[in-house]
């Protein structure tokens, strides 16, 4: 199916200025969000703590619900609106996590009921000590950082052959990083460390394929967790799921287009220019583009008014990551490319 001509030529490379503007802008905004925020806003999942789901049969002052939680010692619950209103169910959550499930749920239900004068249905019970919360963080950064290094490995592999070179690069960076965590090393400082000085070897190495790829996914994960960050969002774990769900499908777009540039270049009877060459591919790869992008982003809208509140964050970090890893597949990293070919 091909929904635009096949002789289009709409120049993308010669707009990569324009991309490389809008694409820093979102970066500093996301950056900027992230570090005034201090990182996410992160769930239970990965600092600790009790989330309670709650429903009454009619609607409840918040005020009412705080008071009955700070009689049973949850002075710093914070309590919000869950789904829609008329629902009239409420998110609380504490950073306490000391009792078991059944016994909190009654504490709750009781203290509850006695600042309100009405019952409340115990929905969801969720508890994560605070070292486990720590310890998921952590190999959740870790297994963003090793999927980005065996997507090196991989693109490095297939266009340009350098499976060896590559590999040892990434191998000896995972060691790295893994003994430096045994020391107590701020994992999140070390992976931002770690990353930065993979671009610096992929470009001293001229692996400008993976260099592109890898700073292209960077480019996605980092406004979808900006958003997040501005929005006050839940991070949590199927919100990493989803982040490693946009990595490979952002791949998976950047390497159409670069499977096109590599058969253009090589087949190339003309004296075309790179940047020809480039938007040609470019061209050539829209219409799947587009069209892979449209059917995913129709059921991610599903999910995402339909599926319910329990998924809402993952199917909206969804939307985010193709949106941005469509864009950034033809106005990061096929540019970048182009820039490191130049070179």
């Amino acid at each position: 199916m091909q929904i635009i001509k096949s002789d289009i030529n709409i120049d993308f490379i010669g707009k990569h200025n324009i991309g490389f503007i809008l694409s820093a802008i979102l970066i500093l905004i996301s950056a900027g969000s992230l570090l005034i925020n201090n990182g996410p806003n992160y769930g239970i999942d990965f600092v600790g703590g009790t989330l309670i789901q709650v429903k009454f049969s009619q609607d409840v002052p918040v005020g009412k619900i705080r008071t009955g939680l700070a009689t049973i010692g949850f002075n710093d619950a914070s309590v919000q609106h869950f789904g829609h209103k008329e629902d009239y169910e409420f998110l609380i959550r504490t950073s306490k996590s000391q009792m078991s499930s059944s016994g909190l749920s009654q504490s709750i239900s009781d203290a509850v009921k006695t600042s309100t004068g009405i019952t409340p249905e115990i929905r969801r019970v969720e508890m994560v000590g605070p070292q486990v919360g720590k310890d998921l963080r952590g190999k959740a950064l870790l297994a963003i950082f090793y999927s980005l290094l065996f997507i090196t490995i991989y693109i490095s592999g297939r266009f340009e052959l350098k499976w060896m070179l590559s590999g040892v690069t990434a191998g000896s960076l995972m060691t790295a990083v893994y003994f430096l965590s045994v020391f107590n090393v701020s994992m999140a400082i070390l992976i931002a460390a770690a990353l930065v000085i993979t671009l610096g070897l992929f470009w001293f190495l001229r692996l400008k394929y993976a260099m592109g790829a890898i700073v292209a996914l960077l480019h996605d994960i980092l406004i979808t967790v900006g958003i997040f960050s501005i929005l006050d969002l839940d991070f949590s774990l199927p919100i990493i799921a989803a982040l490693l769900t946009i990595i490979g499908y952002s791949l998976n777009d950047t390497i159409i287009v670069f499977d096109r540039i590599r058969e253009n270049i090589k087949g190339s009877k003309t004296k075309d220019s790179l940047p020809s060459l480039f938007n040609k591919s470019i061209n050539e790869t829209l219409s799947r583009t587009i069209l892979t992008s449209v059917t995913t982003l129709v059921v991610l809208f599903s999910l995402f008014f339909l599926g319910g509140e329990i998924i809402h964050n993952f199917a909206f970090a969804m939307i985010i990551g193709v949106l941005v890893g469509t864009y950034s597949s033809i106005f990061v990293a096929t540019p970048i490319v182009l820039a490191a070919n130049k070179r």
